[in-house]
C-alpha cells in the first residue's frame, strides 16, 4: 500500500515538473519569438495550474506521513518530494517573472539589440530537465553533472550583465527595458540554482551524501 501510494506521489511530482519545465521554456520563447501570447499563457493559464499542483503534492505528502509513518528511504523520499515541490513552485514563479518582462521587451519601442538569451536558456532548461530525470531514475551521476553546470550559468549571467550595463550607458531611453532584461537573466540563474537543489537532494537519497557548495563532487 505504501509503495503504491509512493508511486502515485512520484507520478504527480513528475507531472508538476513537466508543467514547470514548459513554463520556463515558453516564457523565454515569448522573448526569442516575440510572441506575447506565450507569455500570457504562462501567466494566465499555467501559473494557476502550477499552484494547484503545489497544493495537491503538499497535501499528498502530509497525508502519507500521517497515514503510514514511513521510515528510512521511504521517509527520505517523501521529504525530498516535499522540498522538490517547493523548488518547483519557486521555479514556476521565476517563469512568470520572465513572462511578465517578456511582454515589456516585446513592445514595438524596445531597442533592437537584445543580448543572446539562447545560450543561457539552453543550459538552464537542460539542467532543469536533467534534475527531474535524475530524480526519476535515482541517478546520482546525472545529478552531479547538473551541480557542476551551476558555475557555467553564473559565468553566462555575469557576461550578459556586463553587456546589459553597456546598453544602459549608450541607450538611456531604454533603461527600463534593460532592467527587465537583467531581471530575466537573474531569474534564469535562480532556476539553475533550484535545479541544483533538486540534484543535491537526489545525491543525498541515492548515496546518503550531503553536498555543500559542490566541494565533495
Amino acid at each position: 500500500m505504501l509503495e503504491e501510494k509512493l508511486n502515485m506521489l512520484k507520478k504527480q511530482i513528475i507531472e508538476y515538473a513537466g508543467l514547470v519545465e514548459s513554463m520556463v521554456q515558453e516564457s523565454v520563447n515569448a522573448i526569442i519569438k516575440k510572441e506575447d501570447n506565450l507569455a500570457k499563457k504562462v501567466i494566465e493559464i499555467d501559473e494557476p495550474k502550477a499552484n494547484n499542483f503545489e497544493i495537491e503534492v503538499d497535501e499528498f505528502c502530509t497525508n502519507m506521513i500521517a497515514q503510514f509513518s514511513p521510515k528510512g528511504r521511504d521517509l527520505r523520499t517523501i521529504l525530498m518530494i516535499l522540498k522538490m515541490n517547493n523548488d518547483l513552485e519557486r521555479i514556476g514563479d521565476h517563469a512568470v517573472n520572465i513572462a511578465q518582462s517578456a511582454i515589456v521587451l516585446n513592445q514595438p519601442t524596445a531597442y533592437k539589440k537584445v543580448v543572446d538569451l539562447t545560450r543561457m536558456n539552453n543550459v538552464v532548461t537542460k539542467m532543469l530537465k536533467d534534475s527531474v530525470e535524475a530524480f526519476v531514475n535515482n541517478d546520482a551521476v546525472t545529478a552531479k553533472n547538473v551541480c557542476l553546470k551551476d558555475s557555467e550559468v553564473d559565468k553566462i549571467r555575469d557576461e550578459n550583465f556586463t553587456e546589459i550595463m553597456e546598453l544602459m550607458k549608450t541607450d538611456k531611453i531604454n533603461i527600463e527595458r534593460s532592467l527587465h532584461l537583467r531581471r530575466i537573466f537573474s531569474n534564469l540563474e535562480r532556476i539553475a540554482d533550484l535545479a541544483t537543489n533538486i540534484c543535491e537532494e537526489v545525491i543525498f537519497i541515492v548515496e546518503g551524501k550531503i553536498i555543500k557548495h559542490h566541494k565533495d563532487l
